[in-house]
């Protein structure tokens, strides 16, 4: 109990102090989460959308790899790209290993199968002659898509948050990929194990408590974004 009052206390103090070290991983923490986040529903979003309004032979088959991907386990995902990128790998030539970028490769991979699979069923539990209504009264098909794209946003954000909330608590793939280098590509979840291991229990609870903040603040303005009609 004395550590986790203590660690509160230490959040406090170094999100006060300016602490350069502090702020320096949480900029790359929302770097590098954010834009896996961003690449995975630009990836995402009209994938679930194609799965939802298409019929095509292995439908079920490509959904079900989807549905898997969501619980695929992240230090799995680091083991694939670290292997990737290593030296000896197949694209070790691009010197990736080891850099932001890889990171961002590493979570958007985890991410994007949460979005797809997220988005796919925010579409498909729409009444399915709504489509064809919009469609028989004029609609092009991208007026169509985009109006059940505005009936289904209360879904497709959850689906944004889902994969968000996945890849910023993500830590086994960051420490694979990323080697949890400070100044580099340190985030807040490699930088608590590094604290743990130190014995730094104090200092490892004040980055959680920082972490849950930077979360709960995203999630609370997705949150906005999701219930504003004017947006969609």
């Amino acid at each position: 109990m004395n550590t986790i009052i203590e660690g509160a206390f230490k959040a406090f103090e170094l999100l006060t102090s300016g602490d350069s070290d502090v702020f320096q991983v949480m900029t790359m923490t929302l770097f590098v989460s954010g834009t896996a986040t961003a690449i995975s529903v630009l990836l995402g979003l009209p994938l679930g959308l194609w799965l939802a309004l298409v019929d095509f032979i292995g439908k079920q088959t490509l959904t079900s790899l989807i549905n898997f991907g969501m619980g695929l386990p992240p230090v799995v995902v680091g083991l694939f790209v670290s292997m990737f990128l290593w030296r000896s790998g197949p694209l070790g030539n691009l010197d990736l290993i080891y850099t932001p970028i890889a990171m961002i490769v590493a979570q958007t991979i985890i991410a994007f199968p949460i979005v797809a699979g997220f988005s796919f069923a925010a579409i498909i539990s729409i009444n399915p002659k709504l489509r064809w209504r919009l469609l028989s009264m004029g609609a092009t098909q991208w007026q169509a898509n985009w109006l059940l794209i505005k009936e289904a946003r209360l879904g497709l954000m959850a689906a944004i948050m889902g994969g968000f909330g996945r890849v910023i608590s993500e830590v086994g793939a960051s420490m694979m990929v990323g080697g949890n280098i400070k100044g580099q590509t340190r985030v807040l979840t490699t930088a608590i194990v590094t604290e743990v291991g130190k014995g730094n229990y104090d200092v490892a609870m004040a980055i959680a408590y920082i972490l849950l903040i930077i979360t709960y603040t995203v999630i609370v303005l997705l949150t906005i974004l999701q219930h504003d009609k004017k947006i969609l």
